[in-house]
């Protein structure tokens, strides 16, 4: 079962900041922090835990980025760790731009709540009403369909295949069927912002990039922030992984605008404020009719914490902000390597809020991946040396390390690989539905039916909840009972 996985100033004093481009000699200087703290709740004892948390997880591979934490609308922590690409020989710095995935779906949707609140155009205009050559279920679908992800248009991408602005047409041309009744589910899909981009377009008569540039970059004086900035653009960074390899440079959709951390603090604060739309505006965004757990265009609220929270991955780029609105708290972290914003995103709230967090340990999946993948005997053999010497240090409580690697290694084909791992999987987490459905998968996929069905079947004496193991039961009874 696939789950998931899935301005660099620290303060000084109250008022003074200092740049501070962090490198792990520096790191190896500072004494690590229990694994487990509890703040005092004190402000000037956030500065000291944050900083002692991000430093021991850059020591330990876990980040490589940007941080900056704001309480009260003032900036209490911000800092840089770490490059700029895999040369790492440019350290990051405030005026570093990310990559920040999703969270720039947030620039389209404001920018048509922005016509909205113009009279320019209404959320339950139809599609058609634009006159995009669309087929006939434009008639049926909205703007409101279109940033809850409710439209059910058809999808136009398919794995990692590159999608072109001219692409994405053709698909959504040629397609005269929806996935469903708009309004009926949900599918998260970029399709839904390119019409949203390209309805901007036709009603203002801008390109998309224009209009946000005037109507939100100016206003909220995001002056280092661009779009789609090719290689070699002043102050970009590239993602790469955890080889050192740099990613891919492949082409998508238009309208990704890059920004580094401030100008991102600079956008959350001025949603807030109602500097751009109003609170009304704001709340619809925030809120999905269709799918109230999903999520909306804003990323997810959870409406009894006053919490937006949303994050963005594309390549090896990873970002996340935690926009509390009850304790006045905004927590952003941006990196281009993948790793634990997640995690190091709600240590920091919860140390903030005064609760118990977790200083992240090293990756399990890290450090015996590339093992992994040339020998696994060997790997399996570093995982018990790691856990027998190192276990306060490494994640072994963590049973996602190794499902995520059993997968990586069934992805590439390493069938019998795969199943070694998710075989030290159970044996390590030997109540874990999840693990026991994932061994199998891997068996299935092996064309090993009866350890699949074994594997399975265990995964559901275990309470697996998605009723996946009981359809690929009933799946290799089915070609079992076959002649």
């Amino acid at each position: 079962m696939r789950n998931f996985w899935y301005a660099c100033i620290i303060l000084l004093s109250i008022d003074a900041f200092a740049q501070d481009s962090t490198s792990k000699k520096d790191v190896d200087r500072q004494s690590t922090a229990a694994t487990i703290k509890k703040s005092s709740a004190q402000k000037s004892n956030y500065v000291e835990q944050i900083d002692s948390l991000m430093r021991t997880s850059f020591k330990r591979d876990l980040f490589n980025g940007n941080v900056l934490v704001a309480k009260g609308g003032k900036i209490i922590y911000q800092k840089s760790f770490g490059f700029t690409d895999e040369l790492k020989q440019n350290a990051l710095n405030g005026r570093s731009i990310f990559n920040i995935g999703s969270i720039a779906k947030e620039f389209n949707a404001v920018a048509i709540m922005i016509l909205v609140e113009r009279g320019s155009l209404d959320l339950d205009d139809k599609l058609s009403k634009f006159n995009m050559g669309l087929p006939k279920w434009s008639e049926k679908v909205t703007i409101r369909h279109l940033i809850n992800y409710a439209s059910g248009i058809p999808r136009i991408e398919s794995g990692l295949t590159p999608v072109s602005d001219d692409d994405a047409w053709k698909i959504l041309r040629s397609n005269e069927n929806l996935l469903f009744e708009p309004g009926t589910s949900y599918r998260y899909d970029n399709g839904n912002v390119f019409l949203q981009r390209r309805i901007i377009e036709k009603v203002s008569g801008l390109s998309f990039e224009a209009f946000v540039i005037q109507n939100i970059v100016k206003p909220l004086k995001m002056f280092n922030a661009v779009f789609d900035p090719k290689p070699g653009h002043k102050s970009r960074t590239s993602c790469y992984d955890l080889e050192n390899v740099r990613c891919p440079e492949l082409k998508f959709i238009s309208g990704w605008l890059w920004v580094d951390i401030n100008d991102l603090y600079r956008w959350v604060e001025g949603v807030n404020s109602n500097k751009i739309i109003s609170k009304k505006s704001f709340q619809t965004l925030l809120e999905n009719p269709y799918a109230k757990d999903e999520g909306g265009s804003l990323g997810r609220y959870f409406e009894e914490e006053e919490l937006q929270r949303h994050n963005g991955v594309s390549y090896k780029f990873e970002s996340i902000f935690l926009n509390d609105l009850k304790e006045d708290v905004t927590i952003i972290l941006l990196s281009n390597n993948l790793n634990r914003v997640w995690d190091l995103g709600h240590a920091i709230r919860n140390l903030t809020l005064g609760k118990a967090y977790e200083i992240p340990k090293k990756s399990v999946y890290q450090a015996i991946r590339k093992e992994a993948l040339n020998n696994v005997v060997k790997a399996v053999q570093s995982y018990h040396q790691l856990k027998a010497n190192a276990v306060e240090e490494f994640s072994f409580n963590n049973p996602s390390e190794l499902n995520r690697l059993g997968y990586e290694l069934l992805r590439l084909g390493k069938n019998n690989e795969s199943i070694t791992i998710f075989k030290l999987a159970t044996t390590e987490f030997p109540n874990n539905a999840n693990l026991f459905d994932s061994l199998g998968e891997a068996y299935y996929t092996n064309k090993q039916f009866d350890l699949a069905l074994e594997s399975y079947n265990q995964a559901i004496s275990l309470g697996e909840t998605t009723g996946s193991s009981k359809k690929m039961v009933e799946k290799i009874k089915s070609i079992n009972t076959t002649p």
